[in-house]
């Protein structure tokens, strides 16, 4: 069975992570303190994988050595870069003269995504209406993914305009001395994107993985080279070093086993203070950039595995960061039951979490359909992650349906009452193509398409803030990794059909193209978060649990803003009768007109307004 350590972080996870047990929340138990960013409350984050968003300049496109040291391990075999709008299950003329799989071929694939790529399309995400952008590793790495670093302090050259010019000038520093630092063309080219992304009033934030760098990393290669000599000697977790008179070999701690992934030293204070002067050293050159202060940096952090590094660096490093910058924000990669996150969430190192307890529970309810939990089960659990953390916390909550570390919502709601996503390590292989050749990796029906919709209205009106992966707004579907990291679709590009099975048999066409239609339906329940302050930052009230027509009914209020939100998960159209419609007068949210009677569609959702 082919494993990524990507697969191992996920079975891993799973063997900590626990269904949310229902818990009531006592009326004495006091609230904490918010120590969360004011800007990031209810915000409307987009997820970018950076090799598959849109390649804006094909000069700068990797070529085979620069994926020297990462899966599959092949830097020899026949490569270009993969034509961005091809069959996704196609082996390519070029991929067949390896003589390989689908599976290995996906893994080696480049598209050639790029930082340009994101400047361009900058227009496309405000017209969607997200405020917020969160860009998985784009620091200097071999794989597609780019969490195996080969350094923390330097964007990947294939990023930038000029790889080989780039590569050239970090020859010349010496990674010990931050003031030898440079400034390559890929480094100054996220600083200009930063730069346009502050111009139209977003937020971006980067992805640190902090537990450990790459085999290929300028330190570890020292390590392997000049063992106890080398200056990182004490950076990483050796176990022995080479000795040809003991007869000891070379060998270290990599990340649950995956030996290009060599763990960064702990002891009880945290990182030990080699690595961890240059991680402080990297994180300050990213939020505030050549001295010119917070506002030309980043925002922000998601943090890799967080869960892998000690409480004590997480403490110190936030504590660094909000003195660069006091509204920066934090948030962690947990897949933990509550009991296991509050520690991270106490105010002294994360302000949020990518909320996978939000996906798990969005999962059991709108995904599923016979073994869907009710509407009542729904309800308490979404009420315990509501009042777990604190009202700050709340809001700040990454609430996320998929990632680039699970199916693609367009995918899972064509395979319902299969593996549960709250049961990691079972779902992750079972939503795996390449492990499940029986999983629905097709396009999803119209009637599939119409509970996504649902999900994403709802990911929208409840309380967070909301996150998407990218290509979701767009119709873009697939099973889980690799198959959840396929090419942006983009309006006006002509992709080919989907005709080929991963063993090269063929199906019946499904049409791939940008769905203008699922567009607008992210996009105007986008702006009316953005235009709603009681969504964006309001509290949350249950109005109605129907588990007979599974209704869902509850408001969002902020000062005489309020908010109604009736959600029908049934098959059929149900009419909605509560005192609260006569409590206030209510208008459609979207119209503006006066509503007497409330019929809410199956499948659909019905929002009222008043002021």
């Amino acid at each position: 069975m082919r494993t990524t350590f990507r697969h191992r972080l996920l079975l891993a996870l799973s063997l900590l992570t626990a269904p949310v047990a229902v818990r009531a929340q006592t009326a004495a138990q006091a609230a904490p303190a918010d120590f969360t960013p004011a800007w990031s409350k209810g915000v409307v984050w987009y997820q970018i994988f950076p090799e598959r968003f849109a390649n804006g300049d094909p000069t700068n496109d990797p070529q085979v050595q620069d994926q020297r040291g990462a899966y599959p391990f092949n830097d020899s075999s026949a490569f270009q870069i993969h034509p961005w709008t091809s069959d996704w299950y196609q082996l390519q003329p070029y991929e067949k003269q390896n003589g390989q799989n689908i599976w290995f071929n996906l893994q080696r694939r480049r598209y050639g995504g790029d930082l340009q790529g994101i400047l361009n399309k900058l227009d496309y995400l405000q017209k969607l209406g997200v405020n917020a952008l969160y860009l998985t590793p784009v620091f200097w790495s071999p794989s597609s993914h780019k969490y195996d670093a080969l350094c923390y302090h330097h964007v990947d050259p294939t990023f930038g305009p000029a790889p080989a010019a780039d590569k050239q000038l970090m020859a010349t520093e010496d990674p010990l001395k931050p003031e030898t630092w440079v400034w390559t063309q890929a480094d100054r080219l996220v600083l200009k994107l930063i730069d346009e992304v502050h111009r139209r009033k977003m937020r971006i934030i980067f992805d640190g993985v902090f537990n450990h760098l790459g085999a290929r990393s300028f330190a570890f290669q020292d390590v392997e080279k000049n063992q106890q000599a080398s200056p990182y000697a004490d950076w990483f977790m050796v176990k022995s070093w080479r000795d040809a008179a003991k007869g000891t070999r070379f060998e270290y701690n990599g990340w649950f086993g995956v030996k290009t992934l060599p763990e960064l030293k702990e002891d009880a204070s945290g990182i030990v203070a080699g690595p961890k002067q240059y991680i402080f050293n990297a994180t300050a050159r990213w939020m505030n950039p050549m001295n010119k202060g917070a506002a030309h940096g980043i925002d922000g952090w998601r943090l890799d595995v967080a869960y892998d590094v000690g409480h004590p660096f997480w403490k110190s490093w936030r504590q660094h960061v909000r003195r660069l910058n006091p509204q920066a924000f934090m948030t962690a990669e947990l897949v933990f039951p509550i009991d296991k996150t509050k520690p991270y969430l106490a105010g002294d190192e994360f302000d949020a979490t990518m909320n996978y307890n939000f996906a798990f529970a969005v999962h059991d309810f709108f995904v599923q359909d016979a073994k869907a939990t009710t509407v009542t089960e729904f309800d308490a659990r979404l009420q315990e992650l509501r009042e777990a953390f604190g009202p700050g916390v709340a809001l700040n909550m990454q609430n996320l349906v998929d990632s680039h570390d699970a199916t693609r919502i367009g995918s899972a709601v064509a395979n319902p009452d299969g593996k549960r996503f709250g049961d990691w390590g079972d779902y992750f292989n079972w939503s795996q193509k390449s492990n499940n050749p029986t999983y629905n990796a097709r396009k999803p029906t119209p009637a599939q398409l119409q509970k996504q919709k649902l999900i994403a209205a709802f990911q929208m009106l409840y309380l967070g803030s909301p996150m998407i992966f990218y290509g979701d707004e767009a119709g873009l579907w697939g099973s889980n990794d690799p198959d959840c990291r396929k090419p942006m679709l983009w309006p006006g590009q002509a992709y080919q059909p989907e005709t080929h099975n991963p063993d090269q048999t063929t199906h019946a066409p499904d049409e791939v193209r940008f769905n203008e239609e699922l567009f607008a339906w992210y996009q105007q329940f986008i702006a009316l978060r953005r235009r709603s302050p009681a969504i964006q930052r309001g509290t949350f009230t249950t109005v109605a649990t129907d588990d007979a027509r599974r209704l869902y009914a509850f408001r969002r209020t902020l000062g005489k803003e309020d908010v109604l939100v009736i959600v029908n998960r049934g098959s059929q159209p149900a009419p909605f009768t509560h005192a609260q419609l006569t409590a206030r007068k209510y208008h459609d949210a979207f119209t503006g007109k006066a509503v007497a009677q409330v019929s809410v569609p199956a499948l659909g959702v019905v929002v009222l307004s008043a002021k």
